[in-house]
């Protein structure tokens, strides 16, 4: 009877904190872990770690896990096979999937670039540069059907220049090492992403003659995706994955390049603010981030002209099939 009289009590007690205790519990609802794969830690991304550094994905209720692939084959290597929910990187990989037979395909939800990221980077200061300058020159590129070596040749092609015989291009090295190897000595032009580019000017070993990004017009470089399961299974992760990085984007360009960095800078212990702040500024002046995430069906034919210039695609995959447009439209306030 005294235990039954001493739970009454309890629970009359609990009434007067009843609102409070309600929203405490709800607020404290366990957050849902997702994995997303990225291509490469750049700066080039700043929407995305503006998002992580303010809290944004945990604001929709998303435990996100950051992991770095090094590389597209092995960020869809990841989402195939389950180890990441959300992969990162180039679309092409989507196409090639696809066009390879995957019957649960990767599908696109959002675009975050719309220009590349790379610069070409020369000896000397040349204020003047001109894409003819090249010829006759060696350069050191990027991997045989990535996006950043497509984009270069296709940037060539636009200039009347055959990548094939009008220049050599050095493709035996690895992408994190044709910075060293330029300042070690080899090639009179290398392609690199940032921040190499600023390093390598930081050193006086090279300069930025041109950019990649500006030169091939709006591109769309790299975007989120995963399995057509995924997406049917978990639409308001999706959904809540997306609204995260629209905040993100939507801070980005609302803000200084000095306020972005010293947001983003956690994210890269390893380079000074003043670094980051320059890096920032640059991708900034160049328009690199769009104003939403949608990924509109010009921007997926211009990818695949790109493709099909280089080589690289056996047939146009259709932009119905690979691209959602939903998440993103639905996430732009």
């Amino acid at each position: 009877m005294k235990r039954k009289l001493t739970a009454i009590l309890y629970a009359s007690l609990l009434t007067t904190a009843l609102p409070f205790s309600a929203c405490a519990e709800e607020s404290e609802a366990p957050l849902q872990k997702v994995t997303l794969n990225e291509v490469a830690h750049s700066i080039f991304y700043a929407p995305q770690y503006a998002a992580i550094e303010l809290g944004y994905f945990a604001e929709e209720g998303i435990d996100l896990e950051l992991v770095c692939g090094f590389g597209a084959d092995k960020v869809m290597t990841a989402v195939l096979s389950g180890d990441a929910e959300i992969g990162f990187m180039g679309s092409e990989s989507t196409i090639y999937a696809y066009n390879q037979g995957a019957s649960d395909y990767v599908v696109n939800f959002a675009q975050l670039t719309q220009r590349a990221g790379n610069f070409l980077v020369a000896r000397e200061e040349m204020p003047d540069f001109e894409w003819t300058d090249l010829k006759g020159t060696k350069v050191l590129g990027g991997r045989k059907g990535g996006m950043p070596e497509m984009v270069f040749e296709y940037i060539l092609k636009q200039h009347g220049i055959d990548p094939a015989t009008d220049l050599e291009i050095d493709q035996s090295i690895d992408f994190g090492s044709t910075a060293a190897a330029f300042s070690g000595g080899l090639g009179e032009f290398t392609i690199e992403f940032e921040p190499s580019a600023t390093a390598l000017e930081k050193e006086g070993v090279g300069y930025v003659a041109a950019s990649l990004g500006v030169d091939s017009g709006y591109v769309p470089y790299t975007s989120y995706s995963a399995k057509t399961s995924y997406m049917e299974e978990h639409p308001e992760i999706i959904q809540g994955f997306t609204n995260a990085l629209q905040k993100g984007m939507d801070y980005v360009n609302s803000h200084t390049p000095e306020e972005i960095a010293e947001v983003i800078a956690p994210q890269f212990p390893d380079s000074d603010l003043e670094t980051i702040t320059t890096i920032v500024t640059r991708y900034a002046g160049q328009d690199t981030w769009k104003e939403n995430l949608i990924f509109e069906e010009d921007s997926f034919q211009l990818l695949q002209d790109i493709l099909e210039s280089a080589g690289e695609l056996s047939q146009r995959a259709p932009y119905s099939d690979l691209v959602t447009t939903k998440f993103a439209e639905a996430a732009v306030r």
